[in-house]
């Protein structure tokens, strides 16, 4: 019995022993294996050298801006541009239609150097007029873009000083400087031009920056088609988005600068021969009254 016993024993202190060195050789394992670091979606898509935007929330849009729809792109007003408000998807009355059976191609953040000539020459060569959303640091850096879209007798429209999606959210003084200096920069490359849209970054409408646009003369403008080609898609894509959802009365959300646009610009190329044949297509009206 004596010897069980020891032989016991000895097979109990090995087991622990065994167990203390598995239990410390894991430890120093972990130890050893460096943290991995987490990784954050932007959700845009863009290059490395120039300034960059996007007219979709990323995921940190401030209050105010427009709900998701069906299609997964902001939700549209009413025909009028008017028919919801904080309680429905905060377009606060901004207009998201021609508000008649025309189309209308609007261009956001330009201009820029690359793409905004190009889709110039291809609105032309097709007899199209369009709205250009522009950006006020841009518009102060190529004042002859801004010269070359009024001359071919293109509208134009406030995009903000410097794409900032949270600017419905600082103060009514804040934003009146804001929308003001980018007008400034507007006007210095073409005195006389009329001014008479504004678009919101981002689409995130607030009221004060609605109420502040309005006093300032200017409309509100959202849009009812997105292809998404902030997000650089390819051209395929942007076009068959466009050609597939476009109705009567639809502002189309296209973009001519904030990133690589050469997919927009060649789906350009592919989407006006079939709205031409389909809708008449105009510039938005320098008087939206």
């Amino acid at each position: 019995m004596t010897r069980v016993n020891s032989t016991a024993r000895a097979a109990g202190i090995v087991t622990l022993v065994a167990a203390a060195l598995l239990g410390s050789a894991y430890v120093l394992g972990r130890s050893l294996v460096p943290d991995q670091p987490q990784r954050q979606a932007t959700g845009v898509t863009t290059n490395a050298d120039g300034p960059h935007y996007a007219d979709q929330p990323t995921g940190d849009e401030p209050s105010g801006a427009p709900t998701a729809g069906p299609s997964g792109g902001p939700t549209e007003a009413g025909q009028d541009g008017s028919g919801r408000d904080a309680q429905g998807d905060r377009l606060f009355g901004a207009h998201s239609t021609t508000g008649n059976a025309r189309l209308a191609l609007t261009f956001d953040d330009g201009p820029d150097p690359r793409y905004t000539p190009q889709v110039l020459a291809t609105l032309r060569e097709f007899d199209v007029k369009a709205t250009f959303c522009v950006v006020g640091e841009n518009a102060q850096y190529h004042p002859d873009l801004i010269q070359a879209i009024v001359a071919d007798g293109h509208t134009l429209c406030n995009h903000s000083w410097h794409h900032d999606v949270t600017l419905g959210n600082r103060s009514a003084d804040m934003i009146r400087a804001d929308l003001l200096r980018t007008n400034e920069a507007i006007r210095a490359a073409v005195p006389d031009a009329p001014i008479v849209w504004y678009r919101q970054p981002g689409g995130a409408w607030t009221y004060p920056v609605v109420s502040v646009a309005q006093q300032l003369g200017m409309t509100p403008l959202h849009w009812s088609v997105d292809p998404s080609d902030w997000e650089a898609p390819g051209a395929g894509k942007i076009a068959a988005s466009v050609i597939t959802q476009v109705e009567p009365g639809s502002v189309v959300l296209l973009h001519d600068a904030g990133g690589e646009r050469q997919g927009t610009v060649d789906a350009l190329r592919r989407i006006l021969p079939d709205l031409t044949q389909r809708f008449e297509l105009e510039a938005l009206p320098a008087d939206p009254t």
